[in-house]
């Protein structure tokens, strides 16, 4: 097999073997569902094309359903020629790789099967000299979680003495405060918490990363990044597409679960946090977690004042009649399921007292877009007078998907006599300006928790956090469920509630 070690430029050998992980054999919970195919395996093999896994690597997909490690093979070699992201495969490459997967078979409620799985790693361990180091990956539904990590340590193999041992737990990590705790109690009774990885793929996005070295490495913006310049700031994360099919696991979480409570207050956390004292993984966490305890409460009797839901109804998207929410297979006729969610937070803190955080997110929306938009304050014009009249005040946008960049919106006037001020853009996109494609997200997820780096991955106060200011809302939201929910038609920016919701303030949702 290749030497997956191999530095690809000579004169980078020594960086690259420094970050080169430990021989090790991944364990996949769930490995015939679609994470795995789609996601788990290609990420694997792009690691491997990129020189980035150890040459002493195996993964082994744990799933109910009966066959062979040939048969698990083959799925599995069609899923990385579909999913990944590389077009042009090497054949010996390609066979190399299929030599690392393996397959078992068991009910995750089987103890013999956890007997079997420990067997399989003890071969792998000789054939394949992995070290005894082992990363598990649920990739089930979370109702499975606690019944896989009790057996693991009824099996003895949450602390194995050959090598170190991980697992990465895939959201959602419960439902509200009170089962997070207690998710959270059941993980740690079997494994220590820097044995576990709780992942939110978000954060393994490069232009996630990058709004910490954005801020950090350059002196001109971490001085303006405060109440002082700041008026507020837009987070959004919209989708075009509808639950896909999915309309039963929708109905069990919704916006507020499925994108609010993880993905979109780690962006908030990512944008403004206080510069940690070293980039290294607890200090980073630690000053996110500032972030979120410092989150106003907002409380169930507040929740129609700073927060707007609603429901995406039949409309008209790419030309395309589709249906409503309540009309998706799956879900109820009379659901109060929101597929949209507009809400404005305070932070209670120095930096950022005062300034509102308007955060969005919901399905069915014009376009997929995922940025973080800073809106400084206005400047005095008195200087230019009328010349100034509707000008927009400076924004800086992050791009996160799917045209990932950064633009800076500014004035400048107009060539000629007369003085004429139009707002321009200056922009910046990491396609073009580094000519090489950004790794996906689990790529680099899965390859720091082999590396033991958990910079990327979410604490448990972390996650307490976010569900202590999330569930108060869930809780005003059912103490309100005979009022009528707004409905926005498919294809169009949310319900006329949500500009509503921030006109008052003198300020409108930006276009993405």
């Amino acid at each position: 097999m290749p030497d997956f070690a191999a530095a690809e430029n000579p004169l980078r050998e020594g960086l690259r073997l420094e970050r080169i992980p430990a021989p090790n054999t991944m364990i996949i919970f769930g490995a015939s569902g679609d994470l795995t195919k789609r996601k788990l395996l290609p990420a694997l093999f792009n690691l491997a094309c990129d020189n980035l896994l150890p040459q002493e690597f195996a993964v082994v997909g744990f799933a109910r359903r009966t066959k062979s490690h040939a048969d698990f093979r083959e799925e599995m070699m069609q899923a990385i020629k579909q999913f990944s992201r590389r077009r042009q495969f090497d054949a010996n490459l390609l066979q190399n790789f299929s030599e690392r997967i393996f397959y078992h078979s068991s009910t995750f409620e089987d103890e013999g099967g956890y007997a079997g799985l420990q067997r399989l790693l003890e071969e792998l361990e000789t054939s394949h000299q992995t070290a005894g180091n082992r990363l598990f990956y649920l990739a089930t539904p979370p109702e499975y979680y606690p019944e896989i990590v009790q057996r693991l340590g009824q099996a003895g193999m949450a602390r194995n003495g050959r090598g170190w041992t991980r697992v990465i737990i895939e959201k959602p990590f419960g439902r509200d405060l009170d089962t997070a705790r207690e998710l959270n109690r059941q993980v740690l009774s079997v494994f220590e918490e820097s044995q576990v990885f709780r992942i939110d793929h978000y954060l393994g996005k490069e232009t996630v990363q990058n709004i910490l070295v954005f801020r950090l490495a350059n002196g001109i913006f971490e001085p303006i990044w405060n109440r002082h310049y700041v008026d507020h700031v837009q987070i959004t994360v919209a989708e075009d597409l509808g639950v896909e099919g999915r309309g039963g696991y929708y109905e069990t979480a919704g916006v507020m679960r499925d994108m609010i409570q993880n993905h979109m207050l780690q962006l908030l956390a990512l944008v403004a946090m206080e510069p940690p004292i070293a980039f290294a993984a607890q200090e980073v966490r630690n000053e996110k977690v500032k972030v979120l305890q410092a989150i106003r409460p907002i409380l169930p009797e507040e929740v129609e004042k700073f927060v707007v839901r609603a429901q995406y109804s039949f409309g008209s998207f790419g030309g395309q009649q589709v249906p409503g929410y309540l009309q998706e297979p799956g879900v109820v006729p009379d659901s109060r399921t929101e597929t949209y969610v507009a809400l404005k937070l305070y932070l209670d803190n120095w930096r950022w007292a005062g300034v509102p955080f308007f955060l969005r997110s919901g399905k069915r929306l014009p376009k997929r877009a995922t940025e973080i938009a800073i809106h400084f304050k206005s400047a005095p014009h008195l200087l230019f007078g009328a010349h100034t009249a509707g000008l927009e005040a400076n924004v800086l946008a992050l791009r996160i998907q799917p045209d990932e960049g950064i633009t800076l919106r500014f004035a400048a006037k107009l060539p000629g006599a007369a003085i004429q001020v139009r707002t321009v853009n200056m922009d910046f996109r990491y396609g073009t300006s580094f000519g090489k494609p950004s790794p996906e997200a689990y790529e680099r997820l899965i390859w720091d928790c082999m590396l033991g780096d958990s910079t990327l991955f979410t604490r448990r106060d972390e996650v307490e956090a976010s569900w202590q200011f999330v569930t108060p809302i869930l809780a005003g939201w059912q103490q309100r469920n005979d009022q009528p929910l707004p409905q926005y038609p498919a294809g169009t920016w949310g319900p006329p509630e949500a500009e509503a919701f921030i006109a008052p303030e003198g300020r409108r949702w930006r276009r993405v």
